[in-house]
């Protein structure tokens, strides 16, 4: 029998438990792959915060971010909130593949593969954390994604450019600077990280032109990057140095790279 496309996704959305969590949506990405389940698109969909609930929960400016890995905490830290922001990625997919209704099928199947690569990246960088002798959980987080996701959720046009092609993208601007913290520190677990880092920048580049695709699918012709940029600037959707590469090939012009790097200067 064909299971329910949104009412599974439901299920794995709110799940608390992570192991238990992760081994439903390999189940049913299974099935989703041999297009074994059925949309019932009159799905009512509701809304819970999702924060992982063994986490402390901090504004932003309260969370004090190590300069440098001379120790393993610091270390530890800095992978955490990566960690982090990868689980919350893991569930800003899961939540636009349950949310949003009467899409192609490519635009689910394009989410539910963005949600197996978070999990994978999450479950490398939680990996990295407990040979370092701590856990998800260890560390105080803050939550601008789940934020993010409040916000948008009423709108396929603000989800995919502010959190999938903006938000998303900010992660491209931020990788290389992580990537040299964890180059200067002197732990075993060095190459790794980096390994890792090399896998999520990779990846995040597809997710990005997933969320560029999906923008320019959602988007009135008369709406512009810069726009949006402006009418969410709460959420700083560009890093102070922008991986104009990385960016480049998920989708964005040299026009809007310009544009953005003279707004958020």
């Amino acid at each position: 029998m064909k299971k329910e496309f949104f009412s599974q996704i439901e299920k794995i959305l709110y799940e608390k438990n992570l192991k238990l969590k992760f081994e439903l949506f390999d189940d049913f990405y299974e099935e989703v792959k041999k297009e074994n389940f059925i949309f019932n698109h009159e799905h009512f969909a509701i809304f819970q915060n999702n924060t992982y609930e063994k986490i402390k929960i901090l504004h932003p400016t309260r969370i004090r971010r190590p300069k440098n890995t001379n120790s393993t905490q610091a270390l530890a830290k800095i992978i955490h909130s990566i960690a982090h922001i990868e689980f919350s990625a893991i569930n800003l997919a899961l939540d636009a593949s349950y949310r949003f209704k009467n899409l192609p099928l490519k635009f689910y199947k394009d989410w539910l593969e963005v949600a197996s690569d978070e999990i994978k990246h999450f479950k490398l960088l939680n990996r990295a954390l407990k040979e370092l002798g701590f856990k998800y959980g260890s560390f105080e987080a803050h939550d601008n994604l789940e934020d993010a996701l409040k916000a948008t959720k009423n709108s396929l046009k603000y989800r995919m450019g502010v959190v999938h092609r903006g938000l998303e993208a900010k992660g491209l601007d931020a990788n290389p600077f992580v990537l040299k913290k964890i180059q200067n520190s002197n732990h075993s677990i060095k190459s790794f990280l980096e390994e890792i880092l090399h896998i999520i920048l990779q990846e995040e580049i597809t997710h990005v032109k997933k969320g560029d695709f999906w923008w320019n699918f959602a988007k009135d012709e008369k709406d512009d990057y810069l726009s949006l940029c402006r009418q969410f600037k709460k959420f700083n959707l560009a890093g102070k140095t922008l991986n104009e590469e990385a960016r480049l090939k998920a989708g964005f012009s040299k026009k809007e790279l310009k544009e953005l790097k003279n707004f958020y200067s």
